[in-house]
């Protein structure tokens, strides 16, 4: 009789297969390689990856759920099309928990979780990071911890939902150099005015860095996507 760890061992194999494929079909879709509205099969995927069906579909199922593609009835999976108000809804809904968020921290003096954000953000020039492939991390962080510093572990999910759902674009906010310094002088004048006590206008100030963001990633991504439709006539899928 096989044991339990002998059964497991293919299904392990399968499963980090397909998140592999996951991995490289997500990274064609952010990276415009796969374009919004371009169609494929699974038979597609699985010959220019050089694998079976099974795990490209699982690949593509996880993708799905994540609102990235759609699988339509006999003409097989398609790239989403980019919904603009569907992420300017998102946007909207972590401005509403972000401040929040900011006004239960002020109100209940929960400042104290904010100062590991203080190190990061409030530096002199010569101490801020000029990495634009690690500023993308550390602005999720920024804000993620502005609403798990409230202590709500459901709020702290939905919000962390909510920047998965948007980050195939907002990462797009750190391609230029300005933006980081926009970005270092915005978190460190929101945490001055927590810090300070002044709800009303740290909210204002949050508000408004999360729609600048929102509104440069738009900008970005419509340029972004007319280069690539230019450069890619059909769908570029790598191997994993």
């Amino acid at each position: 009789m096989m044991d339990d760890t002998s059964a497991a061992l293919p299904a392990r194999s399968a499963n980090n297969l397909a998140a592999q494929i996951y991995t490289q079909l997500k990274a064609d879709i952010f990276d415009f390689r796969l374009l919004p509205g371009d169609k494929f099969s699974e038979g597609d995927i699985a010959q220019r990856m050089q694998v079976s069906r099974t795990p490209v579909r699982q690949a593509l199922f996880w993708l799905q759920r994540e609102g990235y593609v759609d699988v339509h009835f006999r003409s097989g999976w398609q790239v989403r099309s980019f919904d603009f108000k569907y992420f300017e809804d998102l946007y909207e809904i972590r401005i509403m928990m972000e401040t929040a968020a900011v006004a239960r921290i002020v109100a209940h003096d929960l400042t104290a979780h904010l100062e590991p954000l203080r190190e990061i953000w409030c530096v002199p020039a010569g101490e801020q990071l000029d990495e634009l492939g690690k500023m993308a991390a550390l602005d999720e962080g920024f804000h993620a911890r502005l609403v798990a510093a409230v202590g709500n572990n459901e709020m702290a999910r939905m919000h962390q939902d909510v920047t998965e759902r948007i980050r195939i674009i907002r990462r797009l906010d750190f391609t230029k150099t300005p933006r980081i310094d926009a970005t270092y002088r915005e978190h460190a004048a929101i945490l001055e005015r927590i810090f300070a006590g002044d709800a009303d206008s740290a909210q204002q100030m949050l508000s408004e860095h999360i729609a600048e963001s929102r509104d440069e990633v738009k900008r970005i991504t419509l340029f972004m996507l007319h280069n690539a439709r230019a450069q890619y006539g059909t769908p570029q899928v790598g191997s994993p």
